[in-house]
């Protein structure tokens, strides 16, 4: 996890910009917090219970520690705050690895302490991120700060099924990966930071804006696209848990974030300039 925090650094100060600086900075602080909670919760359990082994804890309070030093590590709603900030103050593609490869490995930490984690703050830290997600980016014009709160909903998504059918969580993992990829990227060949510029794409790459809008309704989770898959599969999972009151909120909830992925799709390809 140090390695993988020092290694993004140089990449997000490579502008010599103050906000860049500002951005690693607050990336640094995070991450180094989020470990040292890793750590302290590692050594509550082997206070405990006289082992090193994280993938059983048998311990509450660590658990309840390491919950939330990979919440902080992975941006889930309430330790949200640093996930845009940072996005904004780095380039799109290091936008990308931040959002993409960066969240790897708190998840697969998740992945193997997924039978020993407590239901509860999981859940309520989904819906959260899943609300809150949605509902900041509704009035942001930054590309790169919607994409970061589109990434907090994901988690939501991926956290609360992680509980009860880790597999399906990766799944919904690698998807969003996969069609985060391809927004980024989009974005990036076409140099665009805000929806002003996004809504010119249009004259000049009228291809490119066909993809981008098919791709971010993809990523809103609409049916005939890929990023419907896992939606209907976790919601398909919480009822057969008997959490379709979590369910129906976070089909709900995600409402909020098709609202700003169709402003996008629709600056991208259906406003014309000016």
């Amino acid at each position: 996890l140090e390695i993988n925090t020092l290694a993004i650094l140089p990449l997000i100060a490579k502008p010599h910009h103050p906000r860049s600086i500002e951005a690693a900075t607050k990336y640094f602080l995070t991450q180094a917090a989020a470990s040292a909670l890793i750590l302290f919760s590692s050594m509550t359990n082997a206070w405990h219970t006289g082992q090193w082994d994280i993938t059983q804890l048998t311990c509450p309070t660590s658990c309840l520690i390491l919950t939330t030093a990979i919440a902080m590590k992975l941006g889930l709603v309430p330790f949200h705050f640093w996930f845009p900030e940072v996005l904004q103050g780095c380039s799109l593609t290091t936008g990308l690895l931040l959002s993409t490869v960066m969240k790897l490995p708190p998840i697969t930490l998740l992945y193997m302490t997924s039978q020993s984690l407590n239901h509860t703050p999981m859940v309520i830290m989904a819906i959260l991120s899943a609300a809150l997600g949605g509902w900041m980016g509704l009035n942001q014009t930054q590309t790169r700060k919607i994409l970061a709160f589109s990434s907090v909903s994901h988690l939501g998504w991926m956290s609360i099924i992680l509980i009860y059918s880790p597999k399906l969580a990766m799944l919904n993992f690698y998807l969003y990966v996969l069609i985060t990829a391809a927004v980024f990227l989009t974005l990036n060949s076409i140099k665009t930071l805000n929806l002003s510029t996004l809504m010119t794409t249009w004259a000049k790459t009228p291809a490119l804006s066909a993809m981008l809008m098919l791709t971010l309704l993809s990523l809103a989770g609409l049916p005939p696209l890929t990023g419907f898959l896992p939606k209907w599969l976790i919601i398909q999972e919480l009822t057969k848990q008997d959490m379709a009151p979590a369910a129906v909120i976070m089909a709900l909830l995600s409402l909020l974030s098709l609202f700003f992925y169709l402003r996008l799709a629709y600056c991208a390809t259906i406003t014309l300039p000016p």
